[in-house]
C-alpha cells in the first residue's frame, strides 16, 4: 500500500468480518466488506471480490502473499472482468503451482532436481510404494501450495499411511487441492532461493539470492540477503538456474525461485509465482521497490535497466514475528496487544506490520505480528543492529517469539553462518533456554506486581472516602507488632505455583518454593516498575488484562495468570486423561466415538487454528468417557474437548 500510494495510485482494500477494524483497512481509501471471518467465507471468495472491485471501479488487482495469490483460476477471472492482475499469467501460475508439473518443467529445462515422485496419480497404495522406491525418509509435499502447509518429513514406512491423510487435509484446508508429491527428505540443507524479475518485453532477470534456511515446521523464521558463505562462482550458478526456470513457464512479474543445497549442489524445490514475505531485504541490497515494479510490469512497462546494472549493497536480516508461544511448542497465540513498540526509528531499521497496539490477533490468520529488518554494511553489523533493536522492542498482552528471535540472531553458530534447515531444531535446547530472570524470579516479580496493583487500588478507592489517610486503607501490610504475608498464587503454562510474600518494613521477603528473595517494589513515573531482587534491580513494564499479566523486561517477557484462590482456578479438571484445546481453533476432525477404546498416543481429533492443524492424542490406554465437541465446532483455549478414562479404573465388583 505504501509502494501503490507513493506511485500516486488509489488504494482500495476488502475485508472479513474479523477485519472490519485492521490497519489495511483504516489506512485504505476505500475499504469493502467480503463476508464472515473464515477465509472460505471471504479472502477465497472469488465471486466476491471480483464484486467489490466492479464496485469501486478498480482497475486491477494486487494479490498480496496469500489465499488466491498462487490461483490460476483467480487471475483467469481478473481477466475476464477486465481487471488486471498484478502477477503472472495463468498459465505460469498454474504450471508452478502444480509442483509435479513444475517438476517436469525444470527437468525439460535442465534445471537440478531432488529424486522423487512428481505424477498425477494420487492412489495412496501408489503413493506408499514410490515412497518405498525413493527410499525413507521422505517429505510429502502438497502439490498446489507452499509455506509449510500440506508439509510432512516421514522417516519410516509405518508412519506413512497417517502423515499422508494429515498432509493432504492441510492441503485441501490451505489450498482447496489436496494433491501431494513425495521427495527424498535431505537430512540438513540450506534453503536457497533466487527472486525473479520478469517484464513482458521478454527480458528476465535476477535481484540475487536469499538464506531462508531458519525454518520450524517448514515455515521461516530469519531469512538474509545475500546467502552468506557462497562463492562468486556458485552464485552465478544458482542465479542463472533461477532465470532459466523463470524463462521456461514465460514468467512476467515478480517471482522467487526456491532451492535446497546441500555440500556443494544444489536443487530445484519449487517457485513461488508471488511476492515473498521476506521480500524487504532483496529491496535492502537492490534498492529497488518490488511492489512498484510489480504494478509497473502489470501495466506493460519494460525493465530499464540489465542484469549488470544490479549489485549487491551490503547485508540485510529479517525477522518474522508471531503470537506463539516457544514454551508452549509454539502454539499460535490470540489477545489484544496492549503494548507493542519496535524499535523501528533507528538507521537501518524497518518494520512492516499490519497490527499495532491495541489490535487484536484472531485465531482466524496467520499469526505474524510484523516483520523487522536490518541493513549494515556487511552480515556482522546487519546481525547487530537486528538483535539490539528486538532487544529494546515491547510487546504484551499475549505470548510472542519475540525473545526466542534475538537469541537465535545471538547464536555464535548463526553468527559464523553454520546454518541449514536443522538449525533451530538441533539449538533447541539453548534458543529455548531462559534469558533474563529465572522461573522463581519471574514469579517473585508476578507477586510483586500484584502487590503494588493492589496498594494502587487501595489508596485509589481511599481517595473516595471521608478520611483517605485511614490506616485501614493502607493495603501495603504494614502492622505495629511483627510482619504478616500473603499466599499468592499464578498458573504458569500448565503448572499452579504458590507464592508466600512477606511484609517487612524495608520491604518483602519472597518465598518460592525452596528460594527465599529479599524484594523491593515500587512504581516508577513513566508506568514503568523498579523491582529489586537479592541486589539486583529490574526495570519492567507490567500489563494486566483481567487476571492476566504480562511482564517484559529487556529482551524477555512473562505471561502469568492469577488464580483466585476462592474459585479453583489451577486445579486439575480431572486427571491426565482431560484434554483441553491449546489454542482457540476450529475442530476439523473428530475420529473417535463416546465409549470407543484407545490406546496411547491414538488420535482422538484435529484441531486448526491460524493455517496449523494440532493433533489432540490420547494420554493413556482407556475408554472415551466425555466427548464436547464435533467436527465444525470453533473453540476457545482452555475448553475441555474429550476425556479419557483409564482401563486401569475398575469399578466396584458387582
Amino acid at each position: 500500500m505504501r509502494s501503490a500510494r507513493a506511485m500516486g495510485l488509489r488504494c482500495i482494500a476488502v475485508y472479513s468480518d474479523a477485519d472490519a477494524e485492521a490497519q489495511h483497512v483504516l489506512q485504505s481509501d476505500l475499504a469493502l466488506r467480503l463476508g464472515p471471518a473464515p477465509a472460505a467465507e471471504s479472502y477465497l471468495r472469488i465471486d466476491a471480490i471480483l464484486e467489490a472491485a466492479k464496485r469501486a471501479g478498480a482497475q486491477a488487482i494486487h494479490p498480496g502473499y496469500g489465499f488466491l495469490s498462487e490461483n490460476a483460476g483467480f487471475a483467469e477471472a481478473c481477466a475476464e472482468a477486465g481487471l488486471v492482475f498484478v502477477g503472472p499469467s495463468a498459465a505460469a501460475i498454474r504450471a508452478m503451482g502444480s509442483k509435479s508439473e513444475a517438476k517436469a518443467i525444470m527437468a525439460r529445462a535442465g534445471v537440478p532436481l531432488v529424486p522423487g515422485y512428481h505424477e498425477a496419480d494420487q492412489d495412496p497404495d501408489l503413493l506408499a510404494s514410490e515412497a518405498t522406491r525413493i527410499g525413507f525418509p521422505v517429505l510429502i509435499k502438497a502439490s498446489a501450495g507452499g509455506g509449510g502447509k500440506g508439509m510432512r518429513p516421514v522417516s519410516a514406512p509405518e508412519a506413512f499411511s497417517a502423515e499422508l491423510a494429515a498432509a493432504k487435509r492441510e492441503a485441501k484446508a490451505s489450498f482447496g487441492d489436496d494433491r501431494v508429491l513425495i521427495e527424498k527428505y535431505l537430512g540438513n540443507p540450506r534453503h536457497i532461493e533466487v527472486q525473479v524479475l520478469a517484464d513482458s518485453h521478454g527480458k528476465t532477470l535476477h535481484l540475487f539470492e536469499r538464506d531462508c534456511s531458519l525454518q520450524r515446521r517448514h515455515q521461516k523464521v530469519i531469512e538474509e540477503a545475500p546467502a552468506p558463505g557462497l562463492t562468486a562462482e556458485q552464485r552465478t550458478k544458482l542465479c542463472t538456474a533461477g532465470v532459466a526456470a523463470a524463462e521456461a513457464v514465460g514468467y512476467v512479474g515478480a517471482g522467487t525461485v526456491e532451492f535446497i543445497a546441500e555440500g556443494g549442489d544444489f536443487y530445484f524445490m519449487e517457485m513461488n509465482t508471488r511476492l515473498q514475505v521476506e521480500h524487504p531485504v532483496t529491496e535492502m541490497i537492490t534498492g529497488l521497490d518490488l511492489v512498484a515494479w510489480q504494478i509497473r510490469i502489470a501495466a506493460g512497462e519494460p525493465l530499464p535497466f540489465d542484469q549488470t546494472d544490479l549489485g549487491i549493497d551490503g547485508h540485510a536480516v529479517e525477522a518474522r514475528l508471531y503470537a506463539e508461544d516457544p514454551a508452549n511448542d509454539f502454539l499460535p497465540t490470540t489477545g489484544r496487544l496492549t503494548s507493542l513498540s519496535l524499535a523501528d526509528d533507528r538507521p537501518g531499521l524497518r518494520v512492516d506490520s499490519g497490527v499495532v497496539e491495541g489490535d487484536e490477533i484472531t485465531p482466524y490468520y496467520d499469526p505474524m505480528i510484523a516483520k523487522v529488518i536490518a541493513h549494515g554494511a556487511d552480515r556482522d553489523e546487519a546481525l547487530a543492529r537486528l538483535a539490539a533493536a528486538l532487544a529494546d522492542s515491547r510487546l504484551t498482552g499475549l505470548n510472542s517469539n519475540l525473545g526466542y528471535l534475538e537469541a537465535a540472531l545471538r547464536h555464535p553458530d548463526f553468527g559464523a553462518g553454520d546454518l541449514d534447515t536443522g538449525f533451530l531444531a538441533r539449538h533447541a535446547e539453548s534458543l529455548l533456554g531462559e534469558t533474563g530472570p529465572s522461573r522463581e524470579e519471574r514469579l517473585a516479580l508476578g507477586a510483586l506486581a500484584e502487590q503494588l496493583l493492589r496498594a494502587r487500588q487501595a489508596v485509589e478507592s481511599a481517595a473516595l472516602t471521608e478520611d483517605p489517610h485511614s490506616p485501614w486503607a493502607d493495603a501495603r501490610g504494614w502492622r505495629l507488632n511483627g510482619g504478616t504475608r500473603r499466599l499468592i498464587r499464578f498458573r504458569l503454562g500448565s503448572d499452579t505455583e504458590e507464592i508466600e510474600l512477606h511484609y517487612r518494613s524495608d520491604g518483602y521477603s519472597v518465598r518460592v518454593g525452596a528460594r527465599t528473595i529479599e524484594a523491593s517494589a515500587r512504581d516508577l513515573a513513566d508506568g514503568a516498575v523498579l523491582v529489586g531482587l537479592d541486589g539486583v534491580r529490574h526495570r519492567i513494564h507490567v500489563v494486566w488484562q483481567g487476571a492476566r499479566l504480562t511482564l517484559s523486561g529487556f529482551g524477555w517477557s512473562q505471561r502469568l495468570e492469577l488464580v483466585d484462590p476462592l474459585g479453583g482456578h489451577g486445579e486439575d479438571s480431572g486427571g491426565a486423561g482431560h484434554l483441553s484445546a491449546p489454542m482457540p481453533g476450529r475442530v476439523t476432525q473428530v475420529v473417535v466415538s463416546l465409549g470407543e477404546a484407545v490406546e496411547p498416543g491414538q488420535l482422538l481429533l484435529v484441531l486448526e487454528a491460524m493455517k496449523m492443524e494440532h493433533s489432540i492424542k490420547a494420554p493413556m490406554a482407556g475408554v472415551v468417557a466425555v466427548l464436547q465437541v464435533a467436527e465444525g465446532d470453533q473453540v476457545e483455549e482452555g475448553m475441555e474437548l474429550v476425556a479419557v478414562e483409564s482401563s486401569a479404573e475398575e469399578g466396584p465388583a458387582g
